[in-house]
C-alpha cells in the first residue's frame, strides 16, 4: 500500500465511521448464481450496466418517476418485489425514491467509489446493483432509498407478479 492509498483509506474510515448505519441484511431470500454472461444476455445493455456493472441512468430520464398507481416495483433482473408503491415519494432528485423495502429485498453494502463514503443497496436475491440509501427522506424512516429506474419494474396492482426468473 503506498502513502495515497493509505491516507484514502484512512478518511474514508474516518468518514465511515460517521455514517448511519441502514443495514437491512436478507436472512431467508434463496441468492440467484447467473454468471455475468447469462444476465448480459437476459437484459437490455442500459439495464444489464446498471445492475451489474453499477452504472447509473441520468437523473430524470425514467418513466418510473412519474409512476403512481398502486402497485409493486419489482427487480428488473430477477423479479424479486423489492418496494411497495405506498413506500414512493416524491424526493425531487430525478430517480424513484422510497422511504422503505419490502422485509429482506435488499442488502447493503458501504461504497466509496465519490471518495466519501455512501451506503449503496442490491437485490438480495440476484445482487443487482438497485442504487444509494440516504438518511434525508420522509417518516416514518427518514430514510430515502434512491433508485435506478433502469433497475425496476413495475407490476401494477391489477396484475399477477411474474415469477422469479431462475
Amino acid at each position: 500500500m503506498n502513502r495515497r492509498q493509505f491516507i484514502r483509506n484512512l478518511s474514508g474510515l474516518w468518514l465511515a465511521s460517521s455514517l448511519p448505519t441502514f443495514a437491512k441484511e436478507a436472512t431467508t431470500v434463496t441468492p440467484l448464481t447467473k454468471s455475468k454472461s447469462a444476465w448480459k444476455a437476459l437484459l437490455t445493455s442500459d439495464r444489464y450496466n446498471v445492475l451489474f456493472e453499477e452504472d447509473t441512468e441520468r437523473s430524470g430520464t425514467s418513466p418510473l418517476n412519474h409512476e403512481k398507481r398502486k402497485g409493486t416495483f419489482i427487480c428488473a433482473a430477477c423479479f424479486l418485489p423489492l418496494f411497495k408503491s405506498s413506500h414512493k415519494f416524491d424526493s425531487g432528485t430525478g430517480w424513484p425514491s422510497f422511504w422503505d423495502t419490502v422485509p429482506e429485498a435488499v442488502v447493503t453494502k458501504k461504497d466509496y467509489k465519490l471518495v466519501w463514503p455512501r451506503i449503496e443497496y442490491h437485490c438480495s436475491r440476484c445482487g443487482g446493483h438497485q442504487g444509494h440509501v440516504f438518511n434525508d427522506g420522509p417518516a416514518p424512516t427518514g430514510l430515502r432509498y434512491c433508485n435506478n429506474g433502469l433497475a425496476l419494474e413495475f407490476v401494477p396492482e391489477t396484475d399477477a407478479l411474474p415469477a422469479l426468473r431462475a
